[in-house]
């Protein structure tokens, strides 16, 4: 039998939250300096046009500063308070790439930024409180969850583990008869974008590394993606580890009540 893996710390949002917070600084600033630097010759054009160009500086701030605070308020309580389809793609498309090269300015690790990116993705898919049926929810996994040396491959039809135990397959198989889910292996983004075209869920439960979660929830817009980090004990792409319950859990917060066993 596989042993458990020592579970590590679960991302989360305050970094992603801070940075966001220092980035809307900065984008005020910037918004300001906008407005002062051509304060003087906008004067010459029209008396008037320094005014209504500071206007137009303010309530863009205040947009920024409102949207920041909504995002914090989202994921802080848990609930869908206005627009958080909008708020994601804000997030995703906007902050995320803004986000870490105010990262990377500061030093930080890309990877911790991109946990924490994929916590926050997972709040706000979290707050719309969906529910969907299994038949419309696609777990999709690497191809490395499955030992490298197993003579039994099961990229394409996962019901094919013999059940040994030696890695994550065998528990994701009852996860999925357990939920009635689609449960894909992909050996790569190609493949998994050609799966989610095909299966065309309503919802993905993905499990990959966070490179490959990040770069997926943003292909995948505006299609909620559940981001899951797996473990590797053995180094990127080989032999990885994924903790069955935290799938477990998603999903029991997903699915609509009445279809579970």
């Amino acid at each position: 039998m596989i042993k458990a893996p020592e579970t590590a710390a679960p991302p989360r949002k305050r970094l992603f939250v801070t940075l966001m917070g220092v980035t809307c600084l900065i984008v005020v600033a910037v918004i300001f300096l906008a407005w002062w630097i051509p304060n003087r010759g906008l004067a010459n054009i029209h008396p008037n046009l320094p005014h209504l160009v500071g206007i137009i500086m303010v309530v863009l701030s205040g947009m920024a500063i409102l949207g920041t605070g909504l995002l914090v308020l989202t994921t802080a309580l848990g609930k869908d308070i206005f627009l958080t389809r909008f708020m994601r793609l804000v997030v995703i498309k906007f902050l995320l790439p803004v986000i870490e090269f105010v990262g990377r300015l500061l030093g930080l690790d890309k990877d911790r930024i991109r946990q924490s990116f994929i916590a926050m993705n997972n709040s706000l898919v979290m707050s719309q409180r969906m529910k969907v049926k299994p038949d419309r929810i696609l777990v999709l996994l690497p191809h490395c969850i499955q030992l490298s040396d197993c003579e039994i491959k099961v990229t394409g039809d996962i019901n094919k583990c013999v059940h040994c135990g030696r890695c994550s397959i065998m528990g994701l198989v009852a996860i999925g008869r357990k939920y009635s889910v689609d449960i894909s292996v992909a050996t790569g983004g190609t493949l998994a974008r050609k799966v989610i075209v095909e299966k065309r869920p309503k919802l993905v439960l993905a499990v990959a590394c966070e490179r490959d979660l990040t770069s997926g929830i943003k292909d995948c817009y505006p299609l909620p993606v559940i981001g899951i980090l797996n473990e590797r004990p053995f180094g990127p792409c080989f032999n990885t580890v994924v903790d069955v319950s935290k799938i477990d859990e998603a999903l029991g917060q997903v699915l609509q009540m009445d279809e579970l066993p």
